[in-house]
Parts: structure tokens; C-alpha cells; sequence
């Protein structure tokens, strides 16, 4: 464990941004814009998240795997490919006590406990953040999206609202994945991958149609800037703005 003051600090900060006792939170984060931490890093955050959360809370990373897992590489082993999005959540999936939601390019690692209810079934859907994925899960059972100083650009829950509408830059054809489960066992899975040809993510425009204070919030983390973000809110609003316009969230490339 890191120095206890350091600690103490750390968990007063989650508190004062806005996390509780008893939510679910999805983190994404970048674990060297926290600064300086004595000990073994990573472990000091997750055990600070996880002292805030309590006993009731969830806690949940993205452990995506587009990058090695691939059209040219189609092959997804739940225990060893590796995350694609840091080392935070890196080193949360490999750590005792996380479960892995199964799925080629876009699996969640999680504990706590809501963990396996929103993690099972994701082997079902042929899309990414489909309906049987933690991320639309989330939109009933999630409290925050939270921003671990890493801006709120890369925002995989926004995914999930647009395979509600299915805007014409989201999905390519689909990719058979041999799949190799915890058991050593394997299956396959058919999934269409998401593209974006053309077309680049704005996802922080969604802040714009949140309420500062109450469905934003913003605040240091140690020396991190952090945003935690309602996820009912993103889910509500994001989806408003994307039936009225299904490119609310993308700017083409070209373009000014």
C-alpha cells in the first residue's frame, strides 16, 4: 500500500468529485497524470477506488483489445490479450479478483457486486457495445462515467448509444473470432467491428448538453484534472442529440 497520507488524499479527492458509496462506476484513466505515487502505483488507485465504492459499489474498466485483436489476427483469449487503452486498466483485468466480459474488441473488466451481472452475456451480441454488453447494461444499473485525467475525447459508452440509432459511419461487415475462454476452451463469435471511415470521434460535445454540478462534475484527482459524468445523463441526452442527428458526434475529415 502507498504512503497513507498520500492515500488518504487520493480516496478524499474521488470523494469530494462526487463518487459514493454503493455506485457502479466505468473508469477510464490515465494513470501517469495523477503524478508521483510511492509503491506499486496501479494498486494504490484500484484500492482507493474500491475503498470509496464500499462494499456495495462496482467497478469496472474498459479492457478493450482492438488493437491485437484483429481482422488479420481474429483470435480473442479471455485471460491473455492484452488491454489496448492503458496501463490502469491493464493492470486491473490481470489482477486477482477481476472478471472479464467476453468479447473480441470491446470486453470490460470488473469487480465488486454488480460485477458479474453486468459482464455476463456479452458473448451474445454481434456488435460491440450491443445489448447484452456492460455498456448498455450500464444505462439502467451505472452511476458515472469517470475521467481519470485523461479528458472526456475517448468516451466507449457513446458506442453504445450509437448502435441505438446505428449511424452510417458505425459498423463494417462482421469478422468470425475464435474465442478462448478461462477454461481453456474455445467457441467463436461472429461481430461486426466498428469503423469510422472518414470520420473522427467528437464525443466531448456531449459535456455541452450536461448540467454542470450535478450531471458534470469536474475536479482534481492528486494532480490529475478529472470529470466524473452521470451516466444516465450521457445516456438520456447522447441519444436525444443522436436521433436529431446521427452525425451529433463526429466530425467528417476535410472538414472544418
Amino acid at each position: 500500500m502507498a504512503d497513507s497520507g498520500i492515500f488518504r488524499h487520493l480516496c478524499s479527492d474521488l470523494r469530494a468529485l462526487g463518487i459514493a458509496e454503493g455506485d457502479t462506476i466505468l473508469v477510464h484513466s490515465s494513470l501517469r497524470s495523477l503524478g508521483p505515487l510511492p509503491g506499486k502505483k496501479a494498486e494504490t488507485v484500484v484500492q482507493a477506488l474500491l475503498q470509496v465504492l464500499g462494499p456495495e459499489g462496482t467497478l469496472l474498466f474498459p479492457a478493450l483489445s482492438y488493437d491485437s485483436v484483429t481482422e488479420e489476427n481474429p483470435v480473442f483469449d479471455v485471460r491473455n490479450s492484452p488491454c489496448c487503452v492503458g496501463g490502469l486498466p491493464e493492470y486491473f483485468r490481470t489482477r486477482p479478483g477481476t472478471i472479464r466480459s467476453i468479447h473480441p474488441t470491446h470486453s470490460v473488466a470488473g469487480t465488486g457486486k454488480n460485477a458479474a451481472f453486468l459482464l455476463r452475456g456479452h458473448e451474445q451480441d454481434t456488435t460491440s457495445c450491443g445489448p447484452n454488453s456492460p455498456f448498455r447494461k450500464l444505462r439502467d444499473a451505472g452511476t458515472w462515467v469517470l475521467f481519470l485525467g485523461c479528458g472526456i475525447a475517448s468516451n466507449t459508452s457513446m458506442h453504445a448509444v450509437e448502435e441505438l440509432v446505428d449511424p452510417p459511419y458505425l459498423h463494417k461487415g462482421p469478422v468470425e473470432y475464435r474465442i478462448i475462454l478461462a477454461d481453456g476452451s474455445e467457441t467463436k463469435m461472429r461481430v461486426r467491428r466498428h469503423d469510422f471511415k472518414g470520420y473522427a470521434q467528437a464525443y466531448a460535445r456531449l459535456a455541452r448538453m450536461l448540467e454542470p454540478g450535478t450531471e458534470l462534475r469536474r475536479g482534481p484527482v492528486l494532480s490529475a484534472d478529472c470529470t466524473l459524468m452521470s451516466i444516465p445523463a450521457l445516456w438520456e441526452k447522447g441519444y436525444a442529440a443522436l436521433k436529431r442527428d446521427p452525425f451529433a458526434f463526429v466530425w467528417k475529415y476535410g472538414e472544418a
